[in-house]
């Protein structure tokens, strides 16, 4: 633990741990290389503008919880920081990240992914993607874990890692960059959302009424900006509440956006199937 209380103000700084700056690279370099052959392949429809965008987001989720001064304040001074962290690399990086993927981006891990799902049988499946991702996010809010991840870099590095690998399990039944087999049909996407959603809100609700601070690391390190040790739990709580309620919002429109452009897409299948039938009933009675 590190940083100066003088006056309430913190240390900022960037980039505290230039290492992270490798990963981050060698994941830019991967999707850049497979985005432009894919766009060969396919042109705008196998790696398109969107993507990129999504990427861009994602990329940027990651170096605002990884490299920028959001990381050293909440490693030495606010939960409430802390928990911004959590909520880039746990919810926001892996969504965009998975929707800067298409299918023919995908395509060259494809086989791979199809027999780790057939191999994984039913722990394969949206329902372990939801309890996957609600187990890692309450386990390491067990205050003995959240301290430990604060307090020793390994342990905190470990903390990353599962918080990113638990949202990509999660939002990849929705997204499906590769089709899976055991996939969320009708309202089961909103459903499913839902349910991660208000899991993980209750948890934000208790962060956020709690009158009693949880994690004694934040007790003793400095104070800034005249929040106390409770205060900047309770603030850390409402800002994993808002993420979740506006998550849950935009997404819940898209998939409705989703259902809607999909339902039109089979009416107008029906109505061309239904064309050519009637085309050749009239064929059969002419010849007659």
């Amino acid at each position: 633990m590190s940083g100066d209380n003088s006056g309430g103000h913190p240390h900022i700084e960037w980039l505290s741990d230039p290492a992270v700056l490798a990963p981050l690279a060698l994941l830019a370099g991967v999707y850049v290389w497979r985005f432009g052959q894919a766009r060969r392949e396919a042109g705008g429809r196998g790696a398109g503008a969107v993507h990129a965008a999504a990427f861009a987001g994602a990329m940027l989720a990651l170096v605002a919880a990884l490299a920028s001064p959001i990381d050293g304040l909440g490693e030495d001074y606010l939960f409430s920081a802390h928990m911004v962290q959590h909520v880039l690399l746990g919810d926001i990086a892996p969504l965009l990240l998975l929707l800067a993927l298409s299918r023919v981006i995908m395509r060259p891990a494809t086989r791979r992914l199809t027999r780790l799902e057939r191999a994984l049988g039913p722990l394969a499946s949206p329902i372990v993607a939801i309890v996957l991702w609600l187990g890692v996010m309450y386990l390491w809010h067990v205050p003995a874990l959240y301290d430990a991840a604060a307090e020793h870099a390994v342990v905190h590095l470990l903390e990353h890692v599962c918080f990113f690998a638990a949202g990509i399990a999660l939002w990849w039944p929705l997204i499906q960059p590769v089709p899976m087999r055991r996939r969320l049909t009708g309202l089961q996407p909103l459903a499913y959302i839902g349910a991660a959603k208000a899991g993980l809100a209750a948890l934000g609700l208790y962060l956020t009424w709690s009158a009693t601070a949880l994690y004694p690391y934040y007790e003793r390190t400095p104070r800034i900006w005249g929040l106390s040790p409770v205060e900047d739990q309770n603030v850390g709580g409402v800002i994993m509440m808002v993420e979740q309620s506006l998550t849950l919002v935009v997404v819940m429109v898209a998939l409705f956006v989703r259902m809607l452009v999909q339902s039109e897409k089979e009416q107008r299948r029906r109505e061309r199937l239904e064309e050519a039938e009637a085309a050749r009933a009239d064929t059969r009675s002419i010849s007659i």
